[in-house]
């Protein structure tokens, strides 16, 4: 995970299924700390610090892009 960078933190798995999918559609490489361990036990979440969205150096840009996209008041969809 030396190559990898946390752009953003959930506490439910239900909260980045949507951006899973986006981030696979795009290439974008990435990964989720906490998210079998978060699954397993649901009400820890805060406890262990949530579940983090690991992104590769080299795609960061493109995700932070894919994660503002959700931010933004024009969007249906958003961050919740």
């Amino acid at each position: 995970m030396k190559n990898y960078t946390c752009l953003a933190t959930f506490t439910y798995p239900h909260e980045y299924v949507v951006i899973q999918l986006i981030l696979n559609q795009e290439n974008i490489r990435y990964q989720f700390e906490n998210e079998t361990l978060i699954g397993l036990f649901p009400y820890y979440s805060n406890a262990f610090g949530g579940i983090k969205l690991m992104v590769h150096l080299e795609d960061i840009k493109a995700a932070q892009k894919i994660l503002d996209s959700f931010q933004d008041r024009s969007s249906n969809l958003r961050i919740v």
